[in-house]
């Protein structure tokens, strides 16, 4: 993942090492300089080619993953142009990644390839650094939002993978057929 001769900072170390030590299976990075949700993949396929569509396996889950935050979102889901963000009103709001920019070592692209969590990027507002009296606003943009967003953990498939005792089988690989992705269950 990090194979390009990067110098792997302490603190990069260290979150992926958090990460691979719980089981999170969601979560969301904000960012701001736009009004928009990306998914998986950000990094395309060719690195050559910019703007490209580089979907992953699970295209639709992260699709609906993004969608739920865009739908409730109030300017993300206002259907004028003119406005912050309004280049993405036709797709919803929503774009994989690497399709809008391309870019290697991404958290959301790491995490769907070593652990079992899935990623957004939620990008809150055109300001890339807003102002201090600006973030109330923000914060009220996005609260329903990421309210709705974190709901979505209650969807897909869930359960307890057991031995015949019924003892919780640790990194036991579960296959979607139609997936080529596979997750572990944790401890």
């Amino acid at each position: 993942f990090f194979s390009h001769g990067f110098q792997v900072a302490p603190e990069t170390k260290a979150i992926m090492k958090w990460l691979r030590s719980i089981p999170f299976v969601l979560s969301a990075s904000l960012h701001g300089g736009e009004l928009v949700v990306t998914y998986p993949y950000d990094y395309s396929r060719h690195p050559m080619e910019e703007k490209m569509f580089s979907p992953t396996p699970d295209e639709k889950m992260f699709k609906m993953l993004a969608k739920a935050y865009a739908d409730a979102h109030p300017v993300i889901s206002d259907r004028s142009e003119h406005r912050c963000g309004g280049n993405f009103v036709k797709r919803g709001g929503i774009i994989n990644g690497a399709e809008w920019y391309s870019f290697t070592g991404g958290m959301a692209d790491f995490n769907y390839l070593h652990t079992n969590c899935f990623e957004v990027t939620v990008e809150v507002g055109c300001e890339k650094f807003p102002l201090e009296e600006e973030l109330f606003t923000i914060w009220h943009e996005n609260r329903d939002a990421l309210l709705s967003y974190m709901e979505m953990v209650h969807r897909g498939i869930k359960g307890i993978v057991s031995d015949k005792f019924g003892n919780p089988i640790k990194n036991a690989r579960i296959s979607v057929r139609g997936i080529q992705h596979d997750v572990t269950t944790g401890n």
